[in-house]
């Protein structure tokens, strides 16, 4: 295999081409990014008195296979002198709200708090526990989150606990989405153990073989929850890009949207508003919908299953308030659907992150998250959306959900459309339709990113090692 396209320059096709470097078979790697700068979700704002701000993912988990393999790359980009660590002993780690009744009600943490009974819960989780492992196993081969989580663990944790979760991590509707394709420890552990208890006890079967190196070691050695970078997030993509550029392997190309592929001798013409590219093999980073438009007619069964998987578009609102107005110290709070469809949560960002605060005169950093599965139902169409009354509807839900009085003395609204891919019921299925009609056809096309495997930075980042694999063999 000579040159590898990568359509998509997000985190997910940067991964993939780091992984593709460093095979001796691949010659040349061709990047192509539609937009001016590289890292797509990962987007970090630093502002010239030393504070950031973070306008996708912030903390990263490094836990499990997929944590693990991160950090490997983390270490060998030499970025391991920038990692910012939040241990589990952390407020930020142990303290996680919900905003119910109008109030803030803090999470059961840790083994004590599954014996409590904590508002707005009518009783210990440990009874939800107990009689769980009782429950018998569904026989549907997918299922919503809130029948999954009602039928083993009860309505009331479904309604509050797994709705705000599910709104947190996919700005998604829990009745909607597949719990296999979401959670997969979860359905796992129901298939083999017969119970989410004993599963999440005893293990569910195999995962991914990850080696962690000193950095994934110490992560574990000190406990982290989650971690980010000095300079935010964003450097992470950033550093791949240096590292791209001094491999000698590979041209990465802004601003170039493609238009067309189709099928060529060799493997693929990859055609560009200026011209075309030729490439022995296609790894798609882009989303499922924009990956759809641009095939040949000759695939219309997997244009049609790309097409059936849609995303929503999620208000990322950064605030920053003069002095400490926080009335906690935690990560954060959500809200469930039933008490505010439109805000999602707030992430208390000084909380875990004080070292991107400016590093004069004390602050506070907020992001409000709005919209997901609710934004057309709340706000309309995203394009005639105005900021002004994203921005206003963010510091009013400050103000309601934790008493702040003063207004924000900087702020900015980034709105995202079609950001979260949304894993609906049957979601494994149409995948699996995908990947078999490109194996029959013989297609040179591997699908990777947060369409298909999993939407957070990890699970992306993951899927760029496994399509690398899986096209050259396990020599990354």
């Amino acid at each position: 295999m000579k040159t590898v396209a990568v359509l998509g320059g997000g985190i997910g096709g940067l991964a993939a081409t780091y992984y593709l470097c460093k095979h001796p078979q691949v010659t040349k790697v061709i990047v192509l990014e539609s937009t001016s700068r590289f890292g797509g979700w990962l987007w970090s704002s630093r502002r010239s008195d030393g504070a950031v701000f973070e306008h996708g993912p912030r903390g990263i988990r490094p836990v499990g296979p997929v944590g693990h393999n991160t950090l490997n790359m983390v270490e060998d980009l030499g970025l391991e002198g920038e990692i910012l660590s939040v241990p589990n002993s952390h407020d930020a780690s142990k303290n996680r709200y919900l905003y119910v009744g109008g109030q803030l009600c803090k999470m059961p943490s840790g083994i004590s708090g599954i014996f409590q009974t904590v508002p707005p819960f009518s009783r210990p989780l440990l009874f939800n526990l107990a009689t769980e492992i009782l429950v018998k196993k569904g026989k549907e081969e997918d299922e919503s989150i809130h029948s999954f989580v009602s039928r083993r663990l009860g309505k009331e944790l479904a309604d509050i606990a797994v709705d705000s979760l599910c709104r947190g991590v996919f700005a998604g509707d829990s009745r909607k989405l597949s719990v296999r394709s979401c959670f997969p420890p979860f359905y796992k552990a129901e298939q083999e153990r017969g119970s989410l208890t004993l599963g999440l006890l005893l293990g569910s079967g195999p995962t991914p073989a990850v080696s962690p190196g000193p950095l994934a070691q110490r992560s574990m050695k000190e406990s982290w929850s989650q971690w980010s970078l000095r300079k935010g997030v964003e450097s992470l993509p950033e550093a791949i890009t240096v590292y791209l550029q001094q491999s000698g392997k590979v041209q990465l190309h802004r601003e170039a949207a493609v238009k067309h592929i189709q099928p060529s001798a060799s493997g693929w013409k990859v055609h560009l508003e200026d011209g075309f590219i030729s490439a022995d093999h296609i790894i798609s980073a882009l989303p499922a919908k924009a990956l759809s438009c641009v095939l040949p007619v000759s695939c219309q069964t997997l244009i049609q299953l790309l097409q059936d998987i849609s995303a929503v578009t999620v208000a990322v609102v950064n605030l920053e308030y003069d002095g400490s107005i926080l009335p906690v110290k935690g990560f954060g709070h959500l809200i469930p659907s039933s008490e505010d469809p439109g805000v999602l949560g707030v992430v208390y960002d000084s909380v875990p992150f004080p070292q991107h605060n400016r590093p004069n005169g004390e602050t506070t950093r907020l992001t409000v998250m709005m919209g997901g599965a609710w934004f057309q139902e709340v706000f309309g169409t995203p394009e005639a959306m105005a900021t002004e009354c994203l921005l206003a509807r963010a510091t009013e839900a400050v103000s309601c959900h934790l008493g702040v009085t003063a207004a924000p003395s900087w702020s900015h609204v980034a709105l995202h459309k079609d950001c979260i891919p949304q894993y609906y019921l049957g979601h494994f299925q149409r995948v699996e339709s995908m990947r078999s009609f490109i194996k029959k056809n013989g297609l040179p096309l591997s699908l990777i990113g947060s369409s298909y495997d999993g939407v957070s930075v990890n699970d992306v980042i993951f899927s760029g090692r496994t399509a690398v694999q899986e096209v050259l063999g396990s020599g990354v």
